[in-house]
């Protein structure tokens, strides 16, 4: 464990004697909401506090341990090889409470537990960005199916071979934007186009947004600032299309967002799915904003990344996946395409957790 990590969880465990301590105090005692203060404090800290009791005693043992096999004469091997099973009991049982440690110090982030609003735009190489913003579509949708989440496409606009210009869809389940969030930003593609008779790679980008849900009560947006206009939808979708007005454009006038919405038959539920997905654009929009006046000059975390940030790379002459805010390259690309994203997300949940540790977030 690191020595600013320990150096925290020392802190935390001084606090929380002072807490044990404070609720004794009979001026304490005889104020009821400066009591219930203190409880909810301690509570919040206890099993941190307990966590890490236990790795400091087991830590201790370890050091036993390992001294004792030093001093055990190389004839007592039954001895030697039931203190080598208690190093390993220890070693494991260690790890495991420095996982814990760490993430119970981690800041929490209050989206981690929302649903998810995602959107993938192809960016630079016509159609066959259009193609990879289709791959990463069913990317994503792979790793839903394999999480649990339930996924629905509220818009979507595809070219005629089979790709997508832009996709917006929704992601529902336990812990989504938790580990979705570091998918923001643009998604380079290097591959031979079916279409290139050269054989020469092509590199392509796709950006990729990731907004947590909010509810109405979040975002305060004044009516007044809304410019709502209604017309015929447009493209496939059978005899209704271009009969009645139910196509809807939302544009939030102060920052120039707009969201048309024309996938619904009713105009009543595209303008729903208009507004929900405005108010996450713009929650969004508060929160990137509030990163940056708290991150000041240190790098920002690897979780709230620049949408124009490049932050992975897709390379098929290769087989390679890199992610280069971590550095880590993955020659497993099918698996990653096929929704094997896991080692990815945790790799990147490890490096935000650690470097926000470091900076001294509390």
């Amino acid at each position: 464990m690191q020595k600013e990590t320990k150096e925290k969880l020392d802190r935390l465990s001084a606090r929380y004697e002072e807490l044990q301590i404070e609720m004794s105090n009979p001026e304490v005692l005889s104020n009821q909401e400066r009591y219930l203060e203190i409880v909810k404090e301690s509570n919040e800290i206890a099993d941190t506090v307990t966590a890490y009791n236990e790795y400091k005693s087991i830590e201790n043992d370890l050091e036993e341990n390992k001294l004792l096999l030093e001093e055990t004469p190389n004839s007592e091997s039954e001895m030697i090889s039931m203190i080598k099973d208690e190093i390993s009991e220890n070693e494991e049982r260690i790890a495991q409470l420095e996982e814990e440690l760490l993430e119970s110090l981690r800041p929490k982030d209050p989206r981690d537990s929302r649903d998810v609003i995602m959107e993938i735009r192809a960016g630079a190489g016509g159609d066959e960005a259009a193609l990879f913003a289709s791959d990463l579509f069913e990317m994503y949708s792979a790793y839903a199916a394999e999480r649990g989440y339930v996924l629905e496409i509220a818009s979507e606009a595809d070219n005629d071979i089979g790709g997508y210009k832009e996709i917006i869809f929704t992601l529902a389940g336990k812990g989504a934007f938790s580990r979705l969030k570091y998918e923001s930003g643009v998604h380079r593609v290097q591959r031979v186009p079916e279409t290139e008779s050269g054989g020469r790679i092509h590199t392509s980008t796709v950006t990729v947004a990731v907004m947590a849900e909010v509810d109405e009560v979040e975002v305060d947006i004044d009516p007044n600032d809304l410019r709502i206009d209604v017309y015929r939808a447009s493209g496939a979708g059978g005899q209704h299309v271009n009969k009645t007005s139910s196509a809807v454009r939302i544009t939030h006038i102060p920052t120039n967002t707009v969201v048309a919405m024309q996938d619904e038959r009713s105009q009543h539920k595209n303008k729903d799915k208009a507004m929900k997905i405005l108010r996450a654009r713009l929650y969004e929009m508060e929160e990137e904003k509030r990163s940056s006046e708290i991150a000041g000059e240190r790098k920002s975390q690897v979780g709230t990344g620049d949408r124009s940030e490049r932050i992975r790379t897709y390379n098929f002459p290769q087989g390679r996946v890199t992610d280069h805010r971590i550095n880590l390259t993955l020659y497993k690309l099918n698996d990653v395409l096929a929704g094997d994203m896991d080692e990815i997300i945790d790799a990147l949940i490890t490096a935000e957790r650690t470097e926000s540790l470091l900076s001294g977030e509390e």
